[in-house]
């Protein structure tokens, strides 16, 4: 083995980890303040579902369809020299600003039609329909300013700048809340058509954050409408495909959300919070998912597309190899103790105001379902885009279009036959993430002859193996303690119990030899 070593990897994703560590953290304050604010009723599902259109195309252009396609063909421009790489950055934001205003229009057009579409069950309840295209069309404008916004983000970190543009989701969160209660308690507004407009206002300053780095970098924007550029042409192949590729999360969270809707209580009245209760566990699910999902596809994207570029075969198998070893290793413990500790961590961090403790224990349910396919949402944030590098947009294209039809049947299958609600709903999208995980995987491992497996399965089965001993430890510990009855019980809970299974899963993990943990240690990958 060549003892080489790559320190470039885990310490760039570690530098995206501590930034999306904020942003996270900053959205989680936000949805604090929506919690307080709105609970888990009418008010709140409705502006779920006008921030859901918007939402979807932040997910799909930040982390998914467009960085995937812009980072390596920008990465290949900026080998001919900045000015072909300026003209290719003014064509790419020119088209996007042409392409999603025009289809911000049609959507704010079309908004009554979207909404009967995406929560059938709305219009069961007086004024909860009207509400919800209200809201939609006010946030409709977030589009064009998120594109722009995940543009920035690709041309920063294909100049190797992660940090900045993780943090424009902290702007983001920061902006929109402060804005919203200011436009609600300052300006007379109603409190939830505000927090609407708030939404804008941290659209803009989370593309405002990233333009003076991006003008430090020789990169400022002018106009240029080329739909015919070599790189425009090339990004539009892979982006359409990407797109689809990326979406199959988002996606199916938005059909769950059409089946949420319609759910009704024992006397066969629609219920208000199912809608709630799946969005404040997802959002929950961002932070594990954001800190070391997103933040080591960031930073491998870069370099496993210089390899690609060059053709080292090898190189790329190594990089990607690692990434993967390490999702496994943070993704598999952190899936168990969201789980186990799922029901006090959203009572410190929700439970008071309007959101009760029968919302804690009805998100906590949905929080657990969702984290059992955490291995596989940020698996697909690495593998996904690893095609997109060897030009090839295809592959997860129709895989996604596959987990999309699955989810369907199998959320119908587990909310109409299995009875179990939103639970259900949640299950489904984890079984779904897993199993688009390993198929892409497979693939990729066919693709390149090899990706690791054995060494990765080994990993696997260790890593495996210490977050048993770990839950066995937790739950055993927090046997002892007395049912919670208050937030402070809850915290108490978790000042003992979180410390006490991170020092369990690291001794289990370094007596059972899991090679990730010295590399995440030392922040060095050993080239094989």
């Amino acid at each position: 083995m060549d003892k080489r070593l790559k320190p470039s990897l885990i310490r760039s994703a570690a530098a995206v980890s501590a930034a999306v560590s904020l942003s996270r953290l900053t959205g989680m304050a936000r949805e604090m303040v929506m919690a307080r604010l709105f609970g888990a009723g009418q008010a709140y599902d409705v502006f779920l579902l006008g921030i859901r259109i918007p939402n979807l195309a932040r997910n799909l252009f930040a982390e998914g369809a467009l960085s995937s396609a812009f980072v390596p063909t920008f990465t290949a421009s900026l080998k001919n020299g900045r000015r072909e790489a300026q003209e290719l950055s003014d064509a790419v934001a020119t088209a996007l600003l042409v392409a999603v205003s025009g289809l911000c229009v049609i959507g704010i057009i079309f908004t009554p039609q979207l909404v009967g579409l995406l929560a059938p069950g709305f219009s069961a309840v007086p004024g909860k329909f009207a509400l919800a295209v209200r809201l939609t069309r006010i946030m409709f404008p977030f589009l064009p300013l998120v594109a722009l916004a995940a543009h920035a983000m690709g041309l920063l970190n294909a100049c190797d700048r992660y940090g900045v543009p993780a943090l424009a989701s902290a702007c983001f969160n920061v902006v929109s809340v402060l804005a919203g209660l200011a436009l609600g308690y300052l300006a007379g507004r109603p409190l939830i058509e505000a927090m609407a407009w708030g939404v804008l206002a941290g659209g803009a300053a989370q593309l405002v954050w990233q333009l003076p780095v991006a003008r430090r970098h020789g990169f400022g924007f002018r106009p240029r409408l080329d739909f015919g550029h070599s790189g425009v042409r090339r990004i539009g192949r892979l982006m359409l495909p990407a797109l689809i590729g990326s979406s199959a999360l988002q996606i199916n969270i938005v059909v769950n959300t059409n089946f949420a809707s319609t759910l009704t209580d024992a006397s066969g009245h629609v219920l208000n919070g199912p809608v709630s209760w799946l969005n404040y566990a997802f959002r929950f699910l961002q932070l594990p998912l954001g800190v070391f999902g997103a933040a080591i596809a960031s930073a491998a994207l870069p370099r496993i597309s210089r390899s690609a570029a060059a053709g080292d075969t090898a190189e790329f198998r190594c990089t990607l190899a690692h990434a993967i070893g390490t999702s496994l290793l943070l993704a598999i413990p952190s899936s168990a103790g969201l789980a186990l500790l799922g029901e006090s961590m959203i009572a410190v961090v929700y439970q008071g105001g309007r959101f009760q403790a029968s919302d804690t224990r009805q998100t906590a349910v949905a929080l657990a379902c969702y984290a059992a396919g955490l291995a596989g949402y940020a698996l697909s944030k690495i593998l996904a885009p690893a095609f997109y590098a060897l030009d090839d947009g295809r592959t997860p294209m129709w895989i996604s279009v596959a987990s999309v039809a699955v989810n369907g049947v199998a959320a119908f299958a587990l909310v109409r036959w299995a009875g179990l609600g939103h639970a259900g709903l949640a299950l489904s999208v984890s079984l779904v993430a897993l199993a688009s995980a390993a198929a892409l995987f497979e693939i990729l491992r066919r693709r390149l002859g090899g990706l690791g497996g054995r060494r990765l399965a080994s990993s696997a089965a260790r890593i495996l193996a210490a977050t048993a001993v770990m839950s066995l430890a937790v739950a055993a510990a927090g046997s002892r303690f007395a049912p919670a009855a208050s937030r402070l019980d809850h915290a108490l809970r978790l000042a003992v119990l979180i410390p006490l299974g991170v020092a369990v899963f690291a001794a289990a993990a370094r007596l059972l030899g899991v090679r990730e943990l010295e590399a995440l240690r030392t922040g060095m990958i050993h080239s094989e």
